[in-house]
């Protein structure tokens, strides 16, 4: 029998052997399981919003074939766990890293410690203040389209007149600024007839919301509604509105408070009206998704930005609302660790 010799385009070879070599770099660096290892880092632990994202990775690990490292602060101000967790990763053998940053400016200097061990990084949620390019890409919540839903749902609720309370703003996380302002922005151009009587500052401290709130409901006693930018505010708010002796009319437009948005909590609390949700599972899952696309030598995108979803009494039993709050932990063998 004879054989003949198949010609190739040189363009062709180099092609196929820059895609033979990626694959063998993606597995050889992955221990003796041949599994890629992708550190998976979210604002804090054992809370609806980040375990969906934790649902959402590993979907898409077992169908790449990837192996999640999940470890997270066990609060979203402990900065320096979040700092620490992410210097391990860039020191340790790791292939890829997702992180949702507890704040913009303090997690900036450990991502680029991160991006210059080679690490592809994919920020989730909010962004920081580092262009995408290189290693860096982004799977953002649409914070402008959030700010726009709670003005409109406000604006509904009021029927166009009356007064509104902005709480929970927290100039540590890029993200929540840019839902403010985005509220602010639609109300003055759209609805002239809702004032903003008062505005305060949040934080992830649960007292302090509840303390925010209580204070600007005395200052404010007509106020028809609050807009809480943070599920802490959230908390803080309907616990302050529930404490007052006289039965209120205020309604809370809320944001992230994916534990609080259940067909019990809507039964039993009043005055929450709705909750502006990120989809979490979703950036889990296409964070994935792009750190092995990106291994395979395909081009990735620089920035995705998810449109949040508005959960309401309406629509929290609908498979969509369902299926992007589910927390499955029957997917893979989670690997816990601590940030202690």
């Amino acid at each position: 029998m004879q054989y003949r010799l198949i010609q190739m385009p040189i363009r062709r070879w180099v092609g196929l052997a820059a895609a033979v070599c990626a694959l063998t770099v993606w597995a050889a660096g992955c221990g003796s399981h041949r599994l890629a290892k992708i550190a998976v880092i979210p604002q804090t632990e054992g809370i609806a919003l980040w375990e969906a994202a934790h649902t959402g990775a590993e979907e898409a690990a077992g169908r790449s074939g990837v192996s999640i490292y999940w470890n997270a602060p066990s609060r979203e101000d402990d900065v320096e766990a979040q700092i620490a967790l992410v210097d391990r990763v860039a020191k340790g053998n790791y292939q890829g890293l997702v992180l949702a940053p507890d704040q913009a400016l303090s997690l900036i200097t450990p991502v680029r410690r991160a991006l210059a061990h080679g690490i592809p990084t994919v920020i989730i949620g909010s962004p920081l203040p580092i262009p995408a390019g290189g290693n860096l890409s982004y799977i953002l919540n649409d914070d402008e389209e959030g700010g726009r839903l709670a003005a409109e749902r406000v604006a509904v609720l009021l029927e166009g007149h009356g007064t509104v309370a902005l709480l929970g703003i927290n100039p540590d996380v890029t993200g929540i600024m840019i839902r403010a302002r985005s509220f602010e922005e639609c109300l003055a151009r759209r609805y002239p007839g809702i004032r903003i009587v008062d505005k305060r500052m949040g934080s992830f401290s649960f007292p302090h919301e509840q303390q925010a709130a209580e204070d600007t409901l005395r200052a404010n006693p007509d106020l028809n509604a609050i807009v809480a930018l943070m599920a802490t505010t959230v908390d803080g708010s309907l616990s302050a509105l529930e404490s007052r002796r006289q039965r209120s009319l205020v309604k809370v437009v809320g944001f992230d408070a994916a534990d609080t948005a259940s067909p019990q909590a809507f039964d039993r609390t009043v005055s929450l009206d709705c909750v502006i949700q990120q989809d979490t599972r979703s950036m889990g899952r296409q964070a994935i998704e792009l750190i092995h696309a990106r291994a395979l030598g395909q081009s990735v995108p620089a920035t995705v930005h998810l449109r949040p979803t508005l959960i309401s009494r309406d629509n929290i039993n609908t498979p969509e609302v369902r299926r992007m709050l589910s927390m499955d932990f029957k997917l893979g063998q989670w690997r816990w660790s601590s940030a202690r």
